[in-house]
């Protein structure tokens, strides 16, 4: 499976929370990741991605039908999540870590995604657009 985008907006989170310690981030407000992915958000978001992988590792590849399934059931989880009114929604950058990762994710289990994504007459950048709130 690819790296979760969420390991790598808790880095930025932590780089930023120790640039802030240090004073090398003279402004809170210049720690744009602590705003933009608050701890909640990314362990929502995470536990949505984990999910999204067991379900990938138990379908079969070439069923059209099981892969749209579970690109369905984590776009609907991660609709939640952005949701959630204690949390800030996902930003333009956040949105495409996600598409990014369900593609690479789909792409990692034997998924081929332009292929899947021409049988239903999309274009590979469009697969969780008919769910995706965020």
């Amino acid at each position: 499976m690819p790296e979760r985008p969420t390991a790598q907006w808790l880095r930025y989170v932590e780089e930023q929370t120790a640039q802030l310690q240090a004073g090398t981030l003279q402004e809170p407000e210049d720690a744009w990741a602590l705003s933009d992915f608050p701890i909640p958000l990314i362990r929502a978001t995470d536990a949505a991605l984990s999910d999204f992988e067991q379900r990938l590792m138990q379908i079969n590849p070439e069923s059209d039908a099981a892969v749209l399934a579970a690109v369905q059931q984590a776009v609907l989880a991660l609709n939640a999540v952005n949701e959630d009114p204690a949390s800030p929604t996902y930003d333009t950058d956040g949105r495409e870590d996600l598409c990014a990762y369900i593609d690479e994710a789909l792409t990692s289990v034997g998924v081929d995604v332009p292929a899947l994504a021409a049988r239903h007459g999309l274009q590979r950048w469009q697969i969780t657009d008919q769910w995706r709130d965020w």
